[in-house]
């Protein structure tokens, strides 16, 4: 599956993670595995949050046939959006395909 990362620096990467798959509850199951929460959409998509000291990295999958640059700015613009109080900002570490 296609998939990129990135990380949003914060010192609250829990509130942050936990109040995503919050949000996207209906979208599919959440999990935590090995430190990090994934949440496994039912369209496919995979998104694993992993709380870190300073920040939370981020990994977002999607399957072969789907829009991965179109799901990476969804889940930027919600993190960014649910910390703009922060002016937090998610950098992926490669560009997003387009």
């Amino acid at each position: 599956m296609p998939s990129i990362n990135g990380s949003m620096a914060t010192d609250r990467p829990e509130r942050y993670a936990k109040q995503l798959t919050s949000h996207w509850s209906g979208r599919g199951p959440v999990t935590e595995q090995e430190g990090a929460i994934v949440q496994r959409w039912s369209t496919g998509q995979v998104l694993t949050l992993r709380p870190l000291a300073d920040a939370l990295a981020v990994e977002v999958e999607v399957p072969a046939d789907q829009d991965l640059a179109r799901f990476a700015e969804v889940v930027k613009a919600h993190l960014e959006r649910f910390g703009r109080r922060g002016e937090l900002e998610v950098v992926w570490d490669d560009p997003v395909p387009s």
